[in-house]
């Protein structure tokens, strides 16, 4: 068996894919405006046939495919079979959005390469550790469990490759260190990591709850729900629009991109200072609670775009925490790479790990087909 394996990441109106030549990248690329009017692809399906048209695919092993949401069912990595697509189909309801994407394109790879092991990758196996306490709602039991409605979590594979590298960037061993990762990119998320488990983490039933993000409102009353709704007159659908398209950046200042948003800070614009406060202050209350939640963290690390490129976050999300050992060296915040920000000899550690999804999904997916053969 050659060690050559496709990775796709079909998101709502894009298709990522990287191909693997054991550790080496030997092609990648992204897709962009899918099903789009007058853009790329009409859909996803036509887009992954034009990337396996457009790749050298000789010796492929394997193709791992990214799919967004596993419900209760998937607590790992699997071969993909009939039985696995159609459980991926009837989760659509818990991830409209991206869980046909996935779909397409594993219907696709498996018409075009019959003979090439396929593996599914969830966002939401990671978060299968969350003890019970972490993963139930206080409402009505029976109601939550006749509508699947429970705390699932995302960005796994990111925050599952974050710790593991952090853990190697510190020398320390994986199963002993106690990590809080801050994926911060357009989708936003924290995740208390206790030895390779995850034992909390901000994004709920969807990725809508937890953090402030680029269009996501994170956090709400849900009582704004019942208001928009009796008083103004929106409809669900318009809701759904607004709290996850609408909101976050966008919606207190008109761009969703952070570095636009620092620019008009530097400026002196008024909306885009709250902004950014109130996304750092969403940061640090999650790393208080899950540095009380972990009994103390060894570890704090940021990732994703805005964790790796913008030290005015990482600095302004963990102004304060001194007392809790957390605290980010000004020398060391400028800079790029894998690397430790925090003062030396500081209590935790303090770091910046670029993350790697498809990588992580690829590590996955070998490892589901060495098991099986």
């Amino acid at each position: 068996m050659t060690d050559r394996v496709l990775v796709l990441n079909c998101g709502s109106s894009s298709v990522k894919y990287r191909l693997y030549d054991g550790e080496s990248v030997v092609d990648s690329g992204t897709v962009e405006r899918v099903g789009e009017p007058g853009g790329g692809p009409a859909d996803h399906a036509a887009a992954v046939r034009d990337i396996l048209g457009r790749l050298d695919l000789t010796g492929l092993s394997a193709v791992g495919h990214r799919v967004v949401h596993g419900g209760r069912r998937f607590s790992a990595p699997v071969r993909i079979d009939d039985a696995v697509f159609a459980a991926i189909g009837e989760l659509v309801p818990l991830a409209p959005l991206h869980n046909p994407a996935n779909l397409a394109g594993i219907e696709v790879t498996r018409e075009l390469l019959p003979d090439v092991g396929q593996v599914a990758v969830f966002d939401t196996a990671f978060h299968h550790t969350l003890p019970e306490a972490a993963a139930t709602y206080a409402i009505d039991l029976d109601t939550a469990r006749r509508h699947d409605i429970r705390r699932y979590g995302f960005h796994g594979t990111s925050h599952a490759y974050v710790s593991q590298r952090t853990a190697e960037l510190l020398d320390r061993p994986y199963d002993r260190l106690r990590t809080i990762s801050l994926h911060l990119g357009n989708g936003a998320s924290a995740c208390a990591v206790d030895g390779g488990r995850s034992v909390a983490t901000s994004m709920g039933m969807s990725p809508l709850e937890g953090l402030v993000m680029g269009t996501r409102s994170g956090d709400l009353d849900p009582t704004v729900i019942f208001h928009l709704r009796r008083e103004g007159g929106l409809t669900v659908d318009e809701i759904d629009d607004l709290l996850n398209h609408r909101s976050g950046l966008l919606g207190l200042t008109g761009a969703n991109d952070m570095r636009e948003v620092l620019s008009r800070r530097a400026d002196g614009d008024a909306a885009a200072t709250l902004a950014f406060d109130v996304y750092c202050r969403r940061i640090t209350g999650y790393v208080g609670a899950y540095h009380a939640l972990l009994g103390g963290a060894d570890a704090v690390t940021f990732t994703a775009g805005v964790g790796e490129h913008s030290p005015e976050v990482r600095a302004a999300a963990l102004a304060g925490l001194d007392r809790l050992g957390i605290a980010v060296d000004p020398d060391r915040n400028v800079g790029a790479g894998d690397r430790v920000i925090s003062p030396a000899g500081a209590q935790v550690s303090v770091c910046v790990v670029g993350t790697d999804e498809e990588r992580e999904i690829a590590r996955e997916t070998r490892a589901v087909l060495a098991d099986g053969d």
